[in-house]
């Protein structure tokens, strides 16, 4: 295997242009490591990008929020920016992983990894985030594809990731259920944000993980929701639509049975939150 650390992102850009097959990237490695000593992952080129300079950043400006590439995931949980403007992806950061982890894996990382349970595409979605790389703007609503697959082609990396600011009428949540604590792989994953006006819903946004093939947002119930006063018929029926919505499978976690149900209480839960919140 040959292993290249570039110092830029043009220097990356030519690497990889070489390169017959899509190269395999490592930043913080806490997805490739684990698969390569698996051997699930045989790369012929290992292309190390975390001394690429400035993709590590959190700023704001007036509209949005940036996030560089290489941003860790500890400094997502630990930003007073991020708990300001997305709690929902303060918690999931903190909860992904133990300290070792969040200290290496990068946002990047963790959305080009593609897991259906990744941590930050679940409250990155309810963000309405968007993924920049040094080609395209992504809406991330359309970047997961498959397990492990996404949009991004062969010599194509993530710079940024952006998102509007919420405005003052904004109340989110979100909630990660897993086996042991916390730090587990999810079993289901959710948040939510809703944007308020005279008690209704009049923006609703909500996303699921480790419910589908891939990272995704709940339509149908965004629609039940949208410019809604919130009632007891109307959480159940959102209840209700969400278990036509996902398509989760059985693993050793948790059969598909379960991750239905659990989807359908977390949901009416998170409703009633952000409601009485």
């Amino acid at each position: 295997m040959d292993y290249i650390q570039p110092h830029n992102i043009k220097e990356t850009l030519m690497i990889m242009k070489k390169q017959r097959e899509k190269p395999t990237l490592i930043a913080g490695g806490t997805n490739v490591i684990p698969d390569m000593r698996a051997k699930i992952l045989r790369p012929d080129v290992l292309i190390d990008l975390s001394r690429l300079k400035g993709l590590s950043y959190i700023k704001e400006d007036k509209k949005r929020i940036q996030i560089g590439g290489l941003t860790t995931i500890c400094e997502l949980a630990s930003s007073k920016m991020i708990e300001k403007y997305a709690p929902i992806l303060s918690e999931a950061a903190n909860q992904l992983g133990n300290p070792f982890v969040r200290n290496r894996a990068t946002i990047a990382g963790n959305l080009a990894d593609a897991s259906p349970a990744a941590d930050t595409a679940v409250p990155l979605l309810a963000l309405e985030a968007i993924v920049i790389t040094h080609k395209r703007q992504i809406p991330i609503d359309q970047f997961f594809v498959a397990p492990n697959q996404t949009v991004l082609e062969k010599n194509e990396i993530i710079k940024e990731v952006i998102f509007p600011k919420p405005n003052a009428i904004t109340k989110m949540d979100y909630l990660k259920f897993g086996l042991r604590n916390a730090m587990a792989i999810s079993v289901v994953s959710l948040a939510i944000s809703v944007q308020w006006e005279n008690e209704e819903c009049k923006k609703v946004r909500v996303a699921l993980g480790a419910v589908a093939p891939k990272p995704m947002r709940a339509y149908g119930v965004e629609a039940i929701l949208a410019n809604q006063k919130i009632t007891k018929e109307l959480i159940e029926a959102c209840g209700e639509k969400v278990t036509k919505e996902i398509s989760p499978i059985s693993d050793i976690r948790a059969s598909a049975e379960y991750r239905r149900s659990m989807t359908q209480v977390l949901l009416r839960r998170l409703i009633r939150q952000v409601a009485l919140g």
